[in-house]
């Protein structure tokens, strides 16, 4: 099967660590063994212009390329143009989050521009064929009349060859940090719907109740270098307000790493049942309360159970079988990959 996967975030020499996750799944897709061709609007670089040109790069790259199915890998203005440019075969749309939800936090003329993707989003979900979706709250979000037979819920996976527990006192070595403090790692992308300021309250709080704590923010961090940020913590704090499946909940599970959460995204279902991990309400005190618990039991979870259906490999062949049931509702044979 030949796929024409459109995406806005993907690494390139300017913006390494753009879109690791999409470059992730297409290469899960590949050793699925689909025949994977990439599409990249260069939005990091090109800024907003590059979406009047893509009508024309996505026609001329479908008559060179011929799919048989085209996945545009996040939601937003770019999912509402593909889908309307591309009438005369398979398009499945991702949303992974903002894409749907907008960004509540940011200064008017980005809640503008976000409003205007998540109406996008909804166009787009109404005219495609399928809608991936990386968590189920997300569906409420979705036109009321999109059938549930064109909608899967598939997480983005994770590599879980990278992902795996190592000895943490060797991480804090690697990464010089003091010996009896307590170590929170908290994600601070530069996204105001990530609460940083609940964050350090929630710090403050802990720091009266006598924890020697330190919060270390994971940004602008290399990405073989973040098993070793979690490795070498003793918590993950998440404080969004908003998220979809937050891909760094996954790779902190994968290196059974307690986590205290506010109830976000799909995070209770990611930890429900795991001894160690914590949903905490978003305030300072009983963050800081569930942090003290955390600290309180200094051991690592175990979430094998829980990770294992999320590796890049089994997210990938759960697409693969959704792209399938598109191509034959469509009507259509698949092309076979070349030998």
């Amino acid at each position: 099967m030949r796929v024409l996967a459109v995406t806005n975030l993907f690494p390139s020499p300017h913006a390494p660590h753009a879109g690791r996750f999409i470059e992730q799944q297409i290469q899960g897709l590949r050793r699925a063994g689909m025949d994977v061709e990439v599409l990249l609007l260069d939005r990091v670089r090109l800024g907003m212009r590059i979406y009047a040109h893509l009508p024309a790069l996505v026609q001329g790259k479908i008559a060179e390329y011929q799919p048989d199915l085209v996945h545009v890998m996040y939601g937003g203005i770019m999912a509402g143009l593909v889908a309307h440019v591309v009438q005369d075969r398979p398009v499945v749309v991702s949303f992974h989050g903002s894409d749907l939800l907008g960004q509540p936090f940011e200064r008017f003329r980005r809640r503008l521009i976000a409003g205007c993707g998540v109406l996008a989003s909804k166009q787009a979900a109404k005219r495609c064929s399928g809608v991936v979706l990386v968590a189920e709250h997300l569906r409420q979000s979705l036109p009321a009349d999109k059938g549930r037979s064109q909608v899967r819920v598939i997480p983005c996976g994770i590599d879980l060859n990278l992902f795996k527990p190592h000895d943490r006192d060797y991480c804090c070595g690697l990464l010089g940090w003091k010996k009896g403090s307590f170590h929170i790692l908290f994600q601070n992308t530069g996204d105001p719907v990530k609460r940083p300021a609940l964050a350090y309250a929630a710090l403050d709080c802990l720091r009266k109740l006598g924890v020697n704590a330190e919060i270390h923010e994971l940004c602008g961090v290399t990405y073989d270098q973040v098993p070793v940020w979690l490795n070498a913590s003793d918590a993950l704090l998440v404080t969004s307000f908003h998220e979809g499946s937050p891909t760094i909940v996954k790779e902190a599970l994968a290196c059974n790493l307690p986590i205290v959460s506010v109830a976000v995204g799909d995070v209770p279902q990611r930890i429900n049942g795991i001894r160690g991990c914590y949903l905490a309400e978003p305030t300072p005190k009983d963050l800081a309360d569930k942090l003290q618990s955390v600290c309180r039991h200094p051991q690592r979870i175990e979430a094998g159970k829980a990770i294992s259906p999320l590796s890049v490999d089994h997210t990938a062949r759960q697409l693969t079988e959704f792209y399938q049931e598109m191509l034959h509702g469509a009507g259509r044979v698949e092309t076979p990959y070349p030998a």
